[in-house]
């Protein structure tokens, strides 16, 4: 049987649940090198760039710097990606041990 209590503290965990991992999300840094170390770009769980090293050698060569650039932000991005992926699957996978709200068996 159907029960709009049970159905509205599921609601009301899986949002609770949703807001800590988005935080929990955005305090992690993900960093990458290219390039041998030549370029080094961290990244925090937001996407958003916190640092970049580059190597004064690379300076003088712009189609080499574009490239480790352009390969560093791309794996950065993966990485983040990547985790919140497993993240989002973890969340719904603890969802399962939370009860069925419509009555019946899991």
């Amino acid at each position: 049987m159907f029960d709009m209590g049970e159905m509205g503290k599921m609601l009301e965990g899986m949002q609770e649940n949703a807001e800590k991992l988005q935080q929990e999300l955005a305090s992690k840094t993900y960093s990458v090198k290219t390039g041998g170390g030549l370029v080094e770009l961290s990244i925090n769980g937001n996407g958003e760039v916190v640092d970049l090293v580059i190597d004064e050698s690379t300076l003088t060569d712009k189609n080499m710097l574009q490239i480790l650039l352009i390969g560093a932000i791309n794996d950065a991005n993966k990485m983040v990606q990547d985790n919140q992926q497993k993240s989002a699957v973890g969340m719904l996978g603890s969802l399962n041990n939370m009860g069925n709200p419509f009555g019946g068996s899991k």
